[in-house]
This record gives C-alpha cells, sequence and structure tokens, in this order.
C-alpha cells in the first residue's frame, strides 16, 4: 500500500471521520459571532475546492501520484492563484463547520488537518514535478494555498 499514495488517502478519511465526529463528543454553543464567521469559512471553503474539482476536471484523483496519461498539470483558474485548492478549500470549511458547532475538539482536528494537507501537497507536488515539465516552474510562481503568501 502506498504506490499511488494510498496511506495518504487512508488518513484523509481518518480525519473527515474525526471532523464529523467531534461535534458529538463535546461540544458548546458558539457566540452569535462565531458561528457567521463559521459559516462564512464554510461557504468559503466549499466555494474554493468546488472551484479546484472544477477546474481540474479528468486530473482529479484522490492519489497523490497523476492518475494516468490523460491528465495535465492544470495551471488555470484558480489553479492560477494557488497549486491545492481543493486542500485549502477542506482546511477553511471544516474550519468553519467546526466553528458553527462549537466543537473544540473539531477545531484542533481542523488545525491539524492543515498540517496534514500541508504533508500531503509537497509529497503530490514531487511526483507533479516528476511527471510533468513545467511543474517546477509553476511550483515556483504559484503558492501552495494562500495566494500570494503561502
Amino acid at each position: 500500500m502506498n504506490r499511488r499514495g494510498e496511506a495518504w488517502f487512508v488518513v484523509q478519511l481518518l480525519f473527515f471521520v474525526a471532523l464529523l465526529g467531534a461535534p458529538m463528543v463535546r461540544r458548546r454553543r458558539p457566540a452569535l459571532l462565531i458561528r457567521v464567521l463559521g459559516l462564512g469559512l464554510l461557504g468559503a471553503g466549499a466555494a474554493v475546492a468546488v472551484a479546484g474539482y472544477r477546474d481540474l476536471g479528468e486530473s482529479h484523483s484522490p492519489w497523490t501520484t497523476p492518475n494516468d496519461e490523460r491528465c495535465q498539470l492544470v495551471t488555470t483558474g484558480i489553479y492560477g492563484h494557488v497549486r491545492h485548492p481543493i486542500y485549502a478549500g477542506w482546511c477553511l470549511g471544516s474550519l468553519g463547520f467546526e466553528a458553527v458547532t462549537g466543537s473544540c475538539l473539531g477545531v484542533s482536528a481542523a488545525a491539524a488537518l492543515v498540517v496534514f494537507y500541508d504533508l500531503k501537497a509537497r509529497d503530490e507536488d514531487r511526483h507533479l514535478a516528476d511527471r510533468y515539465p513545467g511543474a517546477a516552474s509553476y511550483r515556483a510562481d504559484v503558492k501552495r494555498f494562500v495566494p500570494g503568501v503561502y
């Protein structure tokens, strides 16, 4: 296991289970401002992830290695602003969901998800550089998660 990145996929699945389950363990009713900010993050995260899925199209894969010969390096649309918008969207959305539900445990899991996706993105970037000649210059020009910042 892990020829295509299966281990990353399994850990990601465990994160999603933890993020969905955390509000059931222990939560508080957050202040209205926190709930509103959480809804904003949830909506922004969903929009960013959906744009990433849409722009990636058939090149999308759950694995960190490129799927097959039909796949290509996508550098347009939202990918012209961030290299990993799907991961960024899931991070924003997860943090927003946990804020809305008032789960401190969930917020911690969402923070850990950010670290996880950062590590997964680094691995994916290495595989993309091995497969696509333009990936190294793309990586130098476009930030990983936050346009112009990181």
